[in-house]
């Protein structure tokens, strides 16, 4: 009893760490399905426009520490190692909540992984955001080397490619948990997170190779969670790897 009281507990304080809702916490809604294999262009649009405006109000937002960090190091009143907690607690914020950047619905919930067909070997809900966790942390010490290498500039080209990844990340998000999109989800965890995370983790370890060996546990994990999409998508009915027009169908 006390062992399952404490992973209830655990299971609670990761969960609200990285935002993600219990089946008892998502809002009622009508189911969507699709009675058609027509490309739902308007989606596709709406994917391409809410990733590209996430990636330039990040881009504003490494403008905007950059020239506060400036600031910072340029007052001899204030301790060396001020502007780097600052830093750090940035990429903690951005590694964590990046999802606030965007304007699509990015709810982390457990309830598509929790209602489809899953393979044997597939990991328990919880062991997801105890990984993403743990990423999350790897993401903000490589970030902070790079960032130390790069002279405390945040405008480069690591960083960019960092903000990049975690809006490609989020837009599959909304294709998968949210929308529950199995096919058009296999394509784009492939060229969005898994993709980006190797040319990220690439460039960090030619910039620090510190930074890309932290860095790279996350590719392994996409790698994965790339393989677990693509397994999901094959036991529930391999529709077409396009986003298909949805329709809300009455309960009854």
């Amino acid at each position: 009893m006390a062992q399952s009281n404490n992973s209830g507990i655990l299971a609670q304080i990761v969960n609200t760490v990285m935002g993600v809702k219990n089946s008892n916490q998502q809002q009622p809604t009508k189911p969507l399905t699709s009675t058609t294999e027509e490309l739902d262009i308007k989606a596709v649009l709406v994917y391409k426009l809410g990733t590209i405006l996430q990636i330039l109000t990040m881009i504003l937002a490494l403008l905007g520490m950059e020239k506060l960090v400036m600031l910072i190091d340029n007052n001899s009143f204030l301790p060396s190692w001020f502007s780097t907690s600052l830093t750090g607690l940035f990429f903690t914020l951005l590694s964590i909540r990046s999802r606030t950047f965007s304007l699509l619905d990015n709810t982390r919930s457990r309830q598509t992984y929790d209602q489809v067909i899953r393979p044997r070997w597939s990991p328990p809900p919880l062991a997801f955001p105890i990984v993403w966790m743990i990423i999350a942390v790897l993401r903000v010490i490589s970030s902070v080397l790079v960032w130390q290498e790069m002279n405390h500039h945040f405008l480069v080209l690591p960083l960019i490619l960092f903000v990049v990844h975690l809006a490609l990340g989020d837009t599959w998000n909304t294709i998968f948990t949210v929308e529950r999109r199995l096919g058009a989800a296999v394509p784009v965890v492939i060229l969005g997170p898994w993709l980006s995370a190797v040319v990220v983790t690439a460039i960090y370890w030619q910039t620090n190779p510190i930074a890309g060996m932290i860095l790279s546990f996350s590719c392994v994990w996409l790698t994965v969670a790339a393989v677990l999409v693509f397994r999901i998508w094959q036991l529930n009915g391999c529709e077409p790897l396009y986003p298909l027009k949805l329709t809300s169908v009455e309960n009854k």
